[in-house]
This record gives structure tokens, C-alpha cells and sequence, in this order.
């Protein structure tokens, strides 16, 4: 088998492909690409058994028989890495496995592959019934929203993911560690049938580092144990969380009487000074909404130091107090593109909610953080 390509177009793929294949992999094989190499085009594999990641490469011309063969990552990523732009030959050895990569330039390398078919078959969910399209966008912003919220339970591994809740009419995307939730629906993403699935944080990772790069609409077939999303330049089949995931809806405070508007960056930053007297163990800030203003506080005890900054706001209800952990309220905002959020409280042992005071067009964002008891 022979096949040539170009250089960087190889490495940019295998890239991407890399950060499927883990550094524990209980199988050998998995510690090597698959290439399969068919006519003008070279398939490439990548995957750690619960991720794969497939994308194709155009050969600069047609190959010498097809086949495939497992090549070792690491060799061939290292040295791609310093290889200048240039097409680049694969020559294998259909007895012995042996490879010799020739450059225009007449350099080589010839690392040892592996039988292509020892590669495990990967199981998908091609067949079913399930499916969703979304644009690669909207995917990418559904992620961007939700997965920082995911928990690290390894007792409660649903909230471990993303929660796709598919209706006939939208689409809604769910994370929550059960300190902070993100809820964010989209209204113009149409089903055939109400489904859903937990897409795990890994794969979950992959896309979103995936989708930047990516255009029109992505296809996600998925069964109770798999799911495939087809995007334009890659494949991604990965096994999904098994579990029923909480009710969500049910831990939103419906009635919230008590609301802030205010700019999001001017509360960012006083947040990010008071914190710097919170306490290490707690990270508690104290917000305090009176008329049009939040008093935000911190101190340390054990330190005798405190910090406090007034944020201009709009708000006309009773005054009222309460804590959070700064970090989680910080990060929340920091996760909101918009530049006016509207604060909803209704008192200091419920969760707070935290929406932009303008969602763009077909979209509803919702973000709830839990409270810390303050002591006065």
C-alpha cells in the first residue's frame, strides 16, 4: 500500500484526533491511529473504546491498493510536528507492517505499525430511531453554556454530563453539579418524537474544540447506549450516561419577587476584588440589594481583613441579604455573553437566579446558583 499526502493538512487532523486516544488505554492498539486508505481517500480513527473520533483526509492523487494499517500516535505526531509543508509519502509493507514515510525533500522516518484489523469494531447507534439536526453553532454555544456547570460525582455519574432534553418544538440543554445549574432552550430546533441523552463531559470537550472549525447543520443519531454526531470534517460516535437524569424544572424557584438589573462586567470585577478578603475554606460573599444598589462583602475572620464595593443596579424591592460562594457566582457570569443580567431572588435560603436581561433571538438562557447561609 502507498499513499501520499500533504504535511500540515495530516497533522491538523491528527491533531484533533489525539485528544480521543487516552494516555491508560487498556488495548495496545488504541495507542495507534487506524488509517484506511480507499481510492483518493485516507480515513483516519482514533478512539479510546467509550470516544471515536473519524475524519477523512484527500490523498494528493489516488493510492497504490487500498488497505489499512494502525500507525503509532506519538511517533508520528512528533515528528509531523516539526515537518515543513510538503507532500509526504506512506509506503507499507504489507508483510512485516513496516512503514517508511518519505518527504519531498528526502527525508524519512520508519516507524512499526500494526495489523488494521486487530483495531476493535466500534459499536454506534446508525440505526436508530432517535435523531436531532443542529446547526454546528447552536451545538457549540448549547456546550459553551452548560459544561463548565457539570459535576465530578463519581457516585452520581448522570450529573457527570449534558442533558439533552429533545421536544417535537426545541431543544433543551441542561448541566448542573447541584451547587449551580445551567438551562439553556433553544425554540427553532424541531424533532420528530420527544427523546433525550446525557452526552458525557469528554466527548462533550471534543466538540466543542471541534465545532469553531465547523459549518451547516450537525446530525446526532442516538439509542440508549450511543450516539453519532455527523459534522461536516468528523465523526464522533461516543458512548452516552446511563441513568435517568433529575427533574430539573423542579429546583427553579418559580416565584422570585425580588430583582436586580445590573451590568455584568461592573459586577464581575467587585466581585473578583471583595473575594480577595473571603475566607479560603467558604469563598462566602455577601450581597446586599437595597434601592438601586448591591453592597458586595467578604471578610476573614481568621484574618482580620474584609473588602466591600457598591455596585450601581436597579432595583425598587424590600431590602435583603445573601451569600454565595464567589467563585461559583463569578464563574456564572463570566459564562453569560450579554451585558446587562437581571438578578432573581426570593429570599436567603433559596437559589438565586441569574438570566440575561435580553436572550438572543430563539434562545432562553437561565443560570441558578445555591446560596450560603450567612450567620447575621
Amino acid at each position: 500500500m502507498k499513499f501520499t499526502v500533504s504535511s500540515t493538512g495530516l497533522l491538523s487532523h491528527l491533531q484533533i484526533l489525539n485528544r480521543v486516544i487516552s494516555s491508560k488505554n487498556t488495548l495496545p492498539i488504541l495507542d495507534n491511529f487506524l488509517f484506511k486508505v480507499e481510492g483518493n481517500k485516507l480515513t483516519i480513527t482514533a478512539s479510546d473504546l467509550d470516544t471515536t473520533l473519524i475524519s477523512t483526509v484527500e490523498l494528493i492523487e489516488n493510492a497504490e491498493n487500498d488497505g489499512q494499517i494502525a500507525v503509532p500516535s506519538k511517533e508520528l505526531l512528533n515528528w509531523l510536528s516539526v515537518c515543513p509543508e510538503q507532500p509526504i509519502t506512506f509506503t507499507i509493507n504489507d508483510d512485516n507492517l513496516s512503514i517508511k514515510i518519505t518527504t519531498a525533500q528526502n527525508g524519512n522516518i520508519t516507524p512499526m505499525g500494526k495489523n488494521g484489523s486487530e483495531y476493535p469494531e466500534i459499536e454506534s447507534a446508525a440505526n436508530s430511531e432517535n435523531n436531532l439536526t443542529i446547526s454546528a453553532s447552536t451545538l457549540l454555544r448549547s456546550i459553551s453554556y452548560t459544561i463548565f456547570a457539570t459535576g465530578e460525582d463519581e457516585l452520581r455519574p448522570v450529573m457527570n454530563g449534558i442533558y439533552f432534553d429533545i421536544a417535537t418544538d426545541s431543544l433543551t440543554v441542561v448541566a448542573s453539579d447541584a451547587h449551580k445549574l445551567v438551562r439553556f432552550k433553544i425554540n427553532d430546533v424541531k424533532s420528530e418524537k420527544e427523546a433525550s441523552f446525557i452526552l458525557p463531559k469528554k466527548p462533550a470537550t471534543l466538540l466543542k474544540s471541534i465545532l469553531p472549525k465547523e459549518n451547516g447543520d450537525v446530525t446526532v443519531n442516538f439509542d440508549g447506549k450511543n450516539a453519532i454526531f455527523a459534522l461536516e470534517n468528523f465523526t464522533m460516535i461516543c458512548r452516552l450516561v446511563d441513568g435517568r437524569y433529575p427533574k430539573y424544572n423542579d429546583v427553579i424557584p418559580k416565584n422570585n419577587p425580588n430583582k436586580a438589573i445590573v451590568d455584568r462586567m461592573t459586577l464581575i470585577n467587585a466581585l473578583k476584588r471583595a473575594s480577595v478578603a473571603a475566607n479560603q475554606a467558604s469563598n462566602l460573599i455577601k450581597l446586599q440589594l437595597n434601592e438601586n444598589e448591591i453592597i458586595v462583602s467578604a471578610q476573614d475572620l481568621d484574618y482580620s481583613i474584609s473588602a466591600q464595593e457598591t455596585v450601581p443596579c436597579q432595583y425598587q424591592s424590600e431590602p435583603m441579604s445573601i451569600g454565595f460562594k464567589s467563585v461559583y457566582l463569578i464563574e456564572l457570569l463570566s459564562n453569560i455573553e450579554q451585558s446587562e443580567i437581571v438578578i432573581e431572588l426570593s429570599d436567603a435560603r433559596r437559589a438565586g437566579v441569574i438570566l440575561p436581561l435580553e436572550n438572543a433571538e430563539n434562545e432562553e438562557l437561565l443560570m441558578l446558583l445555591m446560596p450560603i447561609m450567612l450567620n447575621d
